[in-house]
């Protein structure tokens, strides 16, 4: 079978075209034949990362969508046939999605509901269990999404056109939540409000907090930041008595300043999320909510849906990885599978 690997960490010129053999799954194991590999800003951070590689050759990439080719002793609910979507396949494992068949722990398959693409299923994972947790971590929000739970709550996303603030938006309008995102330019607004987003602001701009607050004068309950060094107090300024900040990247900066009077003063809850360490259980009901989103028609991807598409082949995955750190609005996806698509 065809896979990319790498063997050292540095620039995307280290992954490589190989031929190897299709891993056997072992217990609580399936394997997957690969569709559609996503590739995330985490994967070619990894790839290019200063620590040394915990295994002597890797594939890259966490998420992907394809069908159950094997599977291994003592899995439950999954069979050969199966169209199932990916999420972490590679972390803590040298088998990512960028493979024709990968290997993977049972707990990181879940099955794609009839009638969903395998580019919506590999548009998940990272991005999509990400903007789950931002929204239910607050100390008085649902620990769950679905119909209902966010009626009545504001949610604010940060970086409105990017794959996480894209999921955040479609969830928190599947759920009932008044949403508004912020974006860099006209272009992404359009994106944004595609998506879903009920109000669509852009920045800089000196009247942000203001033209938050007129549309949420009692505050924001929610706030899916992307960019905290940037934005840390403006966030505090518009959130509401007991909002939550969840934030999961450091774009524009690694640290942050926040004044302290106001932030306790709210209650506000400070909360960072990374789906490595956040714990099989919350990975376990983020997969469930999701599912049920998609059966519901919530989570298209592609630019009708604010979530634009870009192509790549296995072999061009290099050009992939080059281009999610470039910054490309929308979603990498690479082409495993052809007959599959």
């Amino acid at each position: 079978m065809r896979a990319i690997t790498y063997s050292q960490s540095g620039p995307s010129s280290v992954l490589e075209l190989t031929d190897r053999e299709p891993a056997v799954p072992g217990p609580d194991e399936v394997r997957v034949r690969v569709a559609v590999s996503g590739v995330n800003p985490t994967d070619w951070k990894a790839r290019a990362g200063s620590r040394p590689l915990a295994f002597a050759e890797i594939v890259p990439n966490q998420d992907g969508a394809g069908v159950v080719d094997a599977v291994g002793s003592d899995v439950e609910g999954l069979q050969i046939g199966d169209r199932v979507w990916l999420f972490l396949a590679a972390h803590q494992r040298p088998t990512g999605t960028a493979q024709e068949f990968t290997v993977v722990p049972a707990s990181r398959v879940v099955g794609l509901p009839d009638g969903i693409g395998f580019d919506v299923g590999a548009s998940l994972g990272v991005p999509a269990m990400t903007a789950h947790r931002a929204l239910t971590v607050h100390e008085f929000g649902p620990a769950r999404l679905a119909p209902g739970t966010l009626d009545g709550r504001v949610v604010l996303v940060q970086g409105g056109a990017g794959a996480v603030g894209h999921a955040a938006i479609q969830l928190a309008v599947w759920a009932g939540a008044t949403v508004i995102a912020t974006v860099s330019n006209d272009d992404k607004a359009a994106l944004a409000r595609t998506a879903g987003a009920h109000h669509v602001l852009q920045y800089p701009d000196g009247e942000l907090a203001a033209k938050v607050r007129s549309v949420a004068p009692d505050g924001v309950d929610h706030i899916v930041e992307v960019a905290l060094a940037q934005n840390a107090a403006l966030d505090v300024e518009v959130l509401a008595n007991h909002g939550s900040i969840a934030y999961y990247a450091n774009n524009n900066g690694d640290e942050f300043t926040a004044p302290i009077m106001t932030s306790f003063a709210k209650n506000v809850r400070w909360q960072g999320l990374l789906l490595y360490t956040v714990g099989p259980e919350a990975l376990a009901v983020a997969a469930e909510d999701i599912t049920a989103a998609l059966e519901a028609g919530a989570l298209p991807v592609g630019a009708e849906a604010g979530l634009p598409l870009t192509w790549f082949s296995l072999e061009d995955t290099a050009s992939a990885h080059d281009a999610v750190e470039d910054g490309v609005t929308g979603k990498v996806l690479i082409t495993v599978a052809d007959d599959l698509r």
